[in-house]
């Protein structure tokens, strides 16, 4: 194959990937992709002699790191917020994520009146939600649900890592739901959840320390 055939492949590769970014709601994804296609571009421009499309590329590469490392390192605030299940706000929620939601959690019902539905804020934006039945120490969740550019973020670990004591205070024991899509399910196991009897579950109570 030809060199200059070879740098045109490498170019257009450059430029898949940035508009393949471009197209990216998860903000994370986005900006790794969106390296990746301005390395691509950096090598392209020092293949073909051009420094300006070399320096202004690698110049982005750096920003893509310095706004990741700013993602892993900051602390993002969150908030809870329990919904009134004929709240106006949360169908309009529900509403507007519908599609979203039945991709990676299709058993979910709309039309049900769950006695349990809370909102996970950030900055008093709702990125999160969570809704299921309250049954005396047990909460059976029938959603859990963070909107596509908060995916990458640390909702999941805050909820069940962070502030697990949220659901013990409430005299909540035990959480289960049922299986959603592949990658719902992959989430679940990453946040401490364990298949028992075809449901997940996340157990609550202290561990017991082995004298």
């Amino acid at each position: 194959m030809e060199t200059n055939v070879i740098y045109e492949l490498i170019g257009y590769t450059a430029s898949v990937l940035v508009a393949i970014s471009l197209m990216m709601s998860a903000i994370v994804k986005l900006r790794i992709v969106n390296m990746l296609g301005a390395v691509t571009f950096t090598l392209y421009g020092i293949l073909i002699g051009s420094i300006p499309v070399a320096a202004m590329n690698a110049f982005i590469v750096f920003i893509n790191i310095f706004y990741l490392i700013k993602i892993y390192r900051d602390k993002s605030y969150f908030e809870l917020m329990p919904a009134d299940s004929d709240s106006n706000y949360l169908t309009k929620f529900l509403g507007y994520y519908r599609d979203s939601i039945k991709t990676y959690q299709p058993s979910f019902y709309f039309g049900k009146n769950y006695n349990f539905s809370l909102f996970v804020l950030n900055e008093m934006v709702p990125v999160g939600l969570l809704m299921g039945d309250r049954t005396d120490d047990k909460l059976k969740l029938h959603l859990d649900f963070v909107i596509p550019s908060y995916r990458d973020f640390k909702v999941g670990s805050y909820l069940f890592h962070e502030n697990l004591n949220y659901f013990r205070d409430n005299g909540i024991k035990l959480i289960t739901t049922e299986p959603g899509s592949d990658q719902h399910n992959t989430y679940l196991e990453k946040m401490g959840f364990r298949m028992e009897n075809s449901s997940y579950c996340l157990s609550l109570e202290p561990v017991k320390q082995s004298v």
